[in-house]
């Protein structure tokens, strides 16, 4: 699971706005000004036949500052990205 969703720099982060475009998601801001500091990001390629899936997770960042359920209150009521 993405850390992002936990982390109070989400709304604005970089990292997660090139893992958002990765997933093809609509962006939680269009102009993202908070460059975090050592992101790490964990690829996970699937083969479905013929289907290459790739889901892309932040699972450590220095610049990671906890906000349970930030993701969350930026978008009530829809699913939380896994």
């Amino acid at each position: 699971m993405c850390i992002c969703v936990n982390c109070h720099y989400v709304d604005r982060c970089l990292t997660y706005h090139a893992v958002e475009a990765q997933h093809q998601q609509p962006h939680l801001t269009e102009t993202p000004t908070f460059d975090p500091n050592e992101p790490s990001i964990n690829v996970n390629i699937r083969t479905k036949e013929d289907v290459i899936e790739m889901e892309w997770d932040v699972v450590g960042c220095l610049s990671f500052k906890q906000e349970t359920g930030k993701w969350a209150k930026l978008r009530p009521g829809e699913l939380v990205p896994t």
